[in-house]
């Protein structure tokens, strides 16, 4: 990794994450919800028959009414579980119970018998620090998403809340760009 572009995502992570801080809980709920509807909206959605979504964090953008109505939808929703350095799973979940508290405490799944590549995955929702107008977003830099995704970036919808919007994201070869990313305000696409 380029350590200059490196020191750059870690400044941006600083500024972004006490951006997001600084949002009043009230307004992280009002954005989540508002990000909720415009995914439930989607096209991509609509057509998916197996979603993959993240658990959220406290600074992101909450994904808890996007998973029980895809459960409610009969989707076949996956989750992350982390395996190892870099490496994570999608799991199949069917409800809430099926979650416990795993790496870094985030909810993971308890039983993972079902998983799926992430090539037979329709729709996959990611999270950020940070994203941009033009797709390219920013991690909490373990790379987790990255790998992941690596041959599967035309299936990606970055939730985003709006304060995380930034167009200057420094990248590198190995982070993966987003097709869509979706905020509480807007909705941006990529070619």
């Amino acid at each position: 990794m380029n350590e200059e572009i490196r020191i750059q995502k870690k400044q941006l992570r600083r500024e972004i994450a006490a951006r997001v801080r600084a949002l009043p809980q009230t307004v992280r709920e009002q954005a989540s919800e508002a990000i909720r509807r415009r995914v439930l909206a989607l096209p991509e959605y609509a057509a998916a028959g197996s979603l993959f979504l993240y658990i959220a964090m406290p600074t992101e953008p909450d994904t808890r009414g996007i998973l029980e109505r895809a459960l409610r939808d009969g989707k076949r929703v996956y989750v992350p579980k982390c395996i190892g350095k870099g490496e994570m799973l999608a799991v199949r979940i069917r409800g809430l119970d099926d979650l416990a508290p795993g790496a870094y405490g985030i909810l993971e799944p308890v039983d993972c018998s079902e998983t799926a590549e992430p090539s037979a995955l329709d729709l996959i929702l990611v999270p950020c620090v940070a994203a941009s107008p033009d797709g390219k977003r920013l991690g909490h830099g373990a790379g987790f998403y990255d790998r992941f995704l690596e041959h599967n970036a035309d299936k990606t919808v970055c939730l985003c809340f709006s304060a995380a919007l930034s167009d200057a994201i420094p990248t590198e070869p190995t982070d993966v760009p987003m097709r869509r990313v979706v905020c509480e305000s807007t909705v941006i696409f990529q070619p």
